[in-house]
């Protein structure tokens, strides 16, 4: 299956004589272990297709039915998007470039899994002054790579977290700290008080709404009158659904659908 704008999409259905050989060469390829049946493992595919480079992330799990494995293709051309191109409205871009001017504070972004979060992170980080400015990253997994920015990696194993990685970033003399997601307290008291000490702080937090996002920060243990001073704007995101340039052909609308399209412009 194929999930598309969000859609998952049935293609078609293999055998089962082909799984046991297929996911072991989808192992092989991602550098996983093709002994490893029972515990999930998390693996990464890097190929050219014509002028662009594509990431293929590869997770693999157990189920009761056999291991499943799902592949998350990153083109990385969406990587280095403009703000421009993003979607957000005129008014809503302006005063998004508003919030990421400023030189201290915390912009957050929320929105469901799936939701161009990270997009929106990386286009931000693009946007700025890499020259001018030291950018950080903390990321869990580092989804694509900048050739101007430093960028960490999570990695628990090795006792790297978002909150360790955290404190690391601040004696590393950064202007910006992009923190790929907000996840347990600790990261929360952290961030904030980086924001708080001189530092642009981007980070996203899932949360359906930017109301959501104060109350779950509070959750998190952040005391509501630092939020006020630190938070500088929060954006809540959802990814819409566009008509293919290519593939798109034009159609009549029946009256009942024009007037549902009026009602719903009104």
């Amino acid at each position: 299956r194929y999930r598309i704008d969000g859609i998952l999409h049935e293609i078609m259905s293999l055998p089962l004589s082909v799984h046991p050989p297929l996911l072991s060469r989808v192992k092989i390829m991602s550098g996983l272990n093709i002994a490893e049946r029972r515990r999930p493992q998390d693996g990464q595919i890097t190929f050219d297709m014509g002028d662009r480079e594509v990431d293929i992330r590869v997770a693999t799990s157990n189920t009761v039915h056999g291991e499943m494995v799902v592949l998350r293709l990153l083109d990385k051309t969406f990587a280095f998007l403009p703000l421009p191109e993003i979607g957000f409205l005129p008014d809503t871009l302006e005063r998004y470039f508003q919030m990421v001017k400023t030189p201290f504070g915390m912009v957050l972004i929320s929105g469901p899994t799936g939701s161009g979060k990270t997009t929106t992170q990386y286009a931000t980080v693009n946007q700025l002054d890499s020259t001018g400015r030291n950018i950080l990253t903390i990321e869990d997994p580092v989804e694509y790579r900048f050739t101007n920015i430093n960028q960490m990696q999570v990695n628990p194993a090795a006792g790297v977290t978002f909150a360790t990685g955290l404190r690391a970033c601040m004696r590393l003399d950064p202007d910006v700290i992009l923190i790929g997601e907000i996840r347990d307290a600790e990261t929360a008291q952290i961030a904030t008080q980086a924001s708080l000490t001189g530092h642009l702080v981007l980070s996203s937090v899932h949360a359906n709404d930017t109301v959501s996002v104060i109350f779950r920060m509070i959750d998190l243990g952040v005391e509501p009158f630092l939020l006020a001073s630190a938070v500088v704007g929060i954006v809540a995101q959802r990814m819409v659904r566009r008509v293919c340039s290519y593939c798109s052909q034009p159609t009549s609308v029946s009256p009942d659908e024009q007037m549902a399209y009026e009602q719903e412009l009104n």
